[in-house]
């Protein structure tokens, strides 16, 4: 009779035949010493069976419903929370994908994935009402350095919280995704420079253009080109598409 190991992680038992070589015994045992011939689809939630192994030798399993396969327990430590922390920590850090990559030891591809993931289930505050706000944009490159867009985001000038924000070509319609958030709270005052586009969306009796009422707001840019490697300019760091740069803004402005 075979006795069973206890083991920590899933993976095949071998047990000793009677000619004296090594087979694979077919099952899974956990850590509370329980066999498992079936568990639930992490994508659908239907039983899966045992599928054959993978090339580590680990039991895979087949969802009866989607036809997905996947494994019981993966060793790989990026599934856990913590390290969605540590991204996020390296991406406010300025480190680039390949050196997030470098550092936590996993490929660029798994590195981008996850940013996407965090930033999507990031939720933008809600905006206080009867605040003073400056707004302001700051220029960047997509695919290469000939190709501009626009970052335009507004902060609180009480907080210096960064509000809303939106990525495009500063035209009416892309501005005005920042500023109707923001007059639906009725501010006090919004400070901007004197960009044409703003008269049209911002009512003159709230709308500031003085001198020096955009000062914290232009100290956020030097901050922002500081921390993130993509925005900085005169350099070879550029974003190679909005999707990353919009992630990497939400996760650096409110993650």
């Amino acid at each position: 009779m075979v006795s069973k190991r206890v083991i920590h992680k899933y993976h095949p038992l071998l047990f000793m035949s009677e000619n004296g070589h090594e087979k694979r015994k077919e099952e899974y045992t956990c850590s509370t010493g329980v066999a498992i011939d079936s568990f639930l689809c992490s994508y659908c939630k239907s039983n899966c069976k045992r599928y054959g192994f993978n090339k580590a030798g680990k039991q895979r399993f087949r969802c009866k419903s989607c036809k997905r396969t996947s494994l019981a327990w993966y060793n790989s430590s990026t599934l856990s929370p913590h390290f969605d922390n540590q991204i996020k920590t390296l991406v406010k850090e300025g480190c680039g994908i390949r050196s997030i990559g470098r550092i936590l030891k996993i490929s660029a591809s798994t590195v981008i994935r996850r940013i996407k993931k965090i930033s999507s289930a990031i939720e933008p505050p809600v905006i206080a009402t009867g605040q003073t706000f400056e707004l302001d944009e700051l220029c960047t490159f997509i695919g290469n350095k000939r190709t501009l867009i626009w970052v335009a985001y507004v902060i609180d000038s009480a907080t210096k919280q960064v509000a809303a924000f939106n990525i495009g070509n500063r035209s009416v319609q892309m501005l005005a995704q920042v500023t109707e958030p923001l007059l639906r709270t009725s501010p006090a005052k919004i400070f901007t420079d004197k960009l044409l586009q703003y008269k049209s969306l911002i009512p003159p009796s709230i709308h500031v253009t003085k001198k020096y009422g955009i000062n914290h707001i232009e100290r956020k840019n030097l901050t922002l080109r500081t921390h993130l490697k993509r925005l900085n300019r005169r350099t070879i760091y550029f974003s190679k598409s909005v999707a990353m740069l919009h992630a990497c803004l939400m996760i650096y402005f409110f993650g």
